[in-house]
């Protein structure tokens, strides 16, 4: 029976190779796209259908969820420059201490490159080779260090992108759940319900993308978790509104 190779993702040809790994290292910002989406789409669902159980007009609506889309939006998208921000100055930290360990205790640093290999499975000849292939050039040997000791990859997060990736999908996921009253239609809880929905399992879709799940499995998947989270938001806001009524 003739073995069949599985489809490769990209070409090993030694061209193909050089143009993929010349810019370096890749950044994925996905996990900004789903956090500012499924929290845009919630909490304007929120808002939504609280504004709908109220029978507050149209104009009304559309006016607390604008505000809702830029004001949240914007904070999300500031907390999370903020936190990327953070997490590349401490890699800088941690880099800063590395370099100063190797300049003015290589041996200690070496010593740590061997005990890190040993516990790979290296030994003898081998292992040696290795810690000096490693330790032979300076910017490979903190850069082993940062990915061995402290989980670190070479890819930084650029701060900016990580902000308008969380507001960019903050607004257009948050702006299903207003369509009806953008485009003047009859409005409803269901009908909300159904187009924030629809935005989770656009989200979930998407996400597969970059993962090993079926894009249904995982469309319904992130649904099911963002109508959780919305059904908590639209059951606190109903409970509290009877408790003002």
């Amino acid at each position: 029976m003739p073995h069949h190779s599985p489809k490769m993702e990209h070409s090993h040809s030694p061209t193909a190779i050089a143009a993929r790994l010349q810019g370096g290292p890749s950044v994925n910002y996905l996990r900004d796209w789903v956090y500012g989406g499924i929290d845009g789409a919630v909490t304007t669902f929120a808002i939504v259908a609280g504004a709908v159980g109220a029978s507050l007009s149209t104009p009304v609506v559309l006016i607390l969820g604008v505000a809702n889309l830029l004001a949240d939006g914007f904070s999300m998208a500031a907390a999370n420059y903020s936190g990327t921000k953070s997490e590349n100055d401490d890699v800088r930290r941690l880099r800063q201490i590395e370099e100063k360990h190797v300049r003015y205790a290589p041996d200690g640093e070496r010593e740590e490159i061997r005990q890190i290999y040993r516990a790979k499975g290296y030994a003898g000849e081998e292992l040696e080779t290795l810690v000096t292939i490693l330790t032979s050039r300076k910017s490979v040997w903190i850069d082993t260090m940062m990915q061995e000791e402290y989980g670190l990859s070479a890819a930084i997060r650029s701060p900016f992108k990580a902000a308008a990736s969380t507001f960019a999908a903050f607004v257009l996921c948050g702006s299903l759940p207003l369509l009806p009253f953008l485009l003047q239609l009859p409005a409803s809880a269901g009908v909300t319900a159904a187009l924030t929905a629809a935005a989770f399992f656009g989200i979930g879709s998407v996400k597969a993308r970059w993962s090993t799940q079926h894009w249904i499995l995982s469309g319904a998947e992130t649904t099911a978790i963002g109508l959780s989270a919305a059904g908590i938001a639209y059951g606190v806001g109903y409970f509290l509104r009877g408790l003002a009524g």
